[in-house]
């Protein structure tokens, strides 16, 4: 279930919804004037969210190179990939 505080507790009690925000690693939604208006959270969830983003775009490129048929043999990608790390 969401956690949602209205924009006054956030300004009247930042140390406790920060605190919230870091342990329960979910984003917190402010409301204003009894509407949504901004979602929060931990500077390790956001980093968590992006990485995830990140993750999910390159399995996307994967997937579109496998229906446009731009692949290649398991054996040669590692030969690839061994000689990549032999020249770094």
């Amino acid at each position: 279930m969401p956690n949602i505080k209205s924009s006054t507790e956030l300004r009247n009690n930042y140390n406790k919804i920060s605190n919230l925000c870091h342990e329960t690693r979910e984003p917190i939604f402010i409301t204003k004037n009894g509407q949504g208006d901004i979602a929060i959270m931990s500077i390790e969830a956001y980093e968590m969210l992006c990485g995830k983003m990140e993750l999910y775009k390159l399995l996307d490129e994967g997937r579109k190179d496998i229906l446009e048929g731009r692949t290649q043999p398991f054996e040669e990608a590692m030969d690839e990939i061994l000689r990549e790390l032999e020249n770094e």
